[in-house]
């Protein structure tokens, strides 16, 4: 599993080709319009060229320019070599000032390069790389870092194996810099905290908007903050999720060629807000049959734009029959990403995929890497049902304690309390 901080691809490469453009321009006016007077053309040459070219190739543009307008001078005014005697002055004059415009850029993308990469190690020591598998689920993370700035965003994610399930986070805290950083930190403590010693995601999300309320009031400048997230909690056999969605952009399910945005039914205020009017924590259940996939992101995947300024739609890019691998998953959504904006984010982005790994008819989980196994077809994926809280089951119903949703009583005669294959299939049918 891969995790990095990646910057997209920079600007587009036909800007190079401007300096050259101009003098050429300068050079077919004069010869099919003598007296057009090509002078800007030419001194525009050396400007074009500081922001996208080296400093040698800066230089020689500028002498170039140069020849070239003393050639249509010799050639327009009959030998006089002064008859532009101001303007190969202002030529000189502007080659000059190009170089020391390129000389200050390069030393601009040589701080801002530095700043990346220590963002790009903060970044790293804050979220750590998780394990490539958890339980029945295979874990992939993306990091797209911004274009525009290299301040550390407050996008974060986080994944764990705890004694309730598999539990997962992926959130985006308001702004950037230190102070999101912080917040960061703080959240990412408490989930850690929550997930392993709450019993229940309506008590995981009530530790998080308390740690959220803590960090504000220890804000010194009165700037209150917020995060949006999405908490899941994934049961050992893997059979379903259960979600809360704080306000951030909805799960995507792909399973079989088509994807499914898990859009909430009630949704909730981000973290820092619930004292505005969150009385209870809606939690949502959906099927996690072998071989599906849940994609998580942030809103630099959707709030991005092409140039037309159309925001990113990721379905249809996951609405094609695709490896059941988190990793090829997601490189295929960023790829289409960078197709869409031309290779640039106006806003860091993070991405989380878990699979839930297809098994052996009868048997375990297939151990030879990420190589899809065969497996029953499954029926077209339910619509989600509200699930009360810790006292409720599949459907709100009460239910013996001790036993967790997603199991049939039928199952627990059997000697081996992990969910056949058939078993998962049935519970997304």
């Amino acid at each position: 599993m891969r995790h990095h901080r990646t910057y997209p691809i920079g600007p587009r490469s036909w800007p190079v080709f401007l300096p050259a453009l101009a003098i050429v321009a300068s050079v077919v006016l004069g010869l099919f319009t003598p007296h057009v007077n090509t002078f800007p053309l030419l001194a525009a040459a050396p400007l074009l060229a500081a922001p996208v070219l080296s400093l040698p190739g800066t230089v020689v543009t500028g002498v170039v320019a140069i020849v070239v307008g003393q050639a249509k001078a010799l050639l327009v005014s009959g030998g006089s070599f002064f008859a532009y005697g101001v303007q190969l002055s202002s030529m000189v004059v502007l080659t000059v000032l190009a170089s020391v415009l390129n000389r200050m850029m390069s030393r601009y993308r040589k701080e801002l390069k530095d700043a990346r990469e220590v963002a790009e190690a903060v970044q790293r020591a804050v979220l750590p790389t998780p394990p490539a598998r958890i339980g029945p689920l295979d874990v992939a993370v993306r990091y797209q870092a911004a274009m525009r700035e290299a301040a550390i965003g407050g996008d974060f994610y986080a994944i764990h194996s705890t004694p309730h399930g598999i539990r997962l986070m992926i959130a985006d805290v308001r702004g950037k810099g230190v102070g999101a950083v912080k917040t960061v930190n703080g959240l990412l403590g408490s989930f850690h905290e929550a997930a392993t010693r709450v019993p229940d995601l309506p008590g995981v999300v009530a530790r998080l908007e308390e740690r959220m309320r803590e960090l504000n009031s220890e804000d010194t400048e009165g700037e209150e903050s917020f995060a949006t997230a999405v908490v899941i909690e994934i049961p050992a056999d893997g059979c379903v999720l259960r979600l809360v969605n704080l306000g951030h952009c909805p799960p995507l399910l792909v399973h079989r060629g088509r994807a499914r945005l898990l859009t909430p039914a009630e949704p909730a205020l981000p973290l820092g807000l619930g004292d505005l009017g969150r009385e209870r924590v809606p939690v949502e259940q959906h099927p996690l049959p072998p071989g599906a996939t849940l994609v998580l992101y942030t809103d630099g995947v959707v709030e991005a734009r092409d140039r037309r300024g159309v925001f990113y739609d990721p379905v249809p890019s996951l609405s094609r029959p695709l490896p059941t691998d988190p990793d090829a998953i997601l490189d295929t959504l960023l790829a289409d990403l960078a197709r869409h904006t031309g290779g640039r984010l106006d806003d860091d982005a993070a991405l989380m995929a878990v699979t839930h790994r297809q098994e052996a008819q009868g048997g375990p989980a297939l151990s030879t890497g990420r190589q899809p196994s065969r497996t029953r077809p499954l029926a077209p994926a339910p619509r989600a049902s509200r699930v009360a809280g810790p006292e409720g089951g599949l459907m709100g119903k009460a239910r013996p304690e001790g036993i967790r949703p997603g199991f049939r009583p039928s199952r627990f005669r059997d000697s081996n309390p992990r969910p056949t294959h058939y078993e998962c299939v049935a519970l997304a049918i």
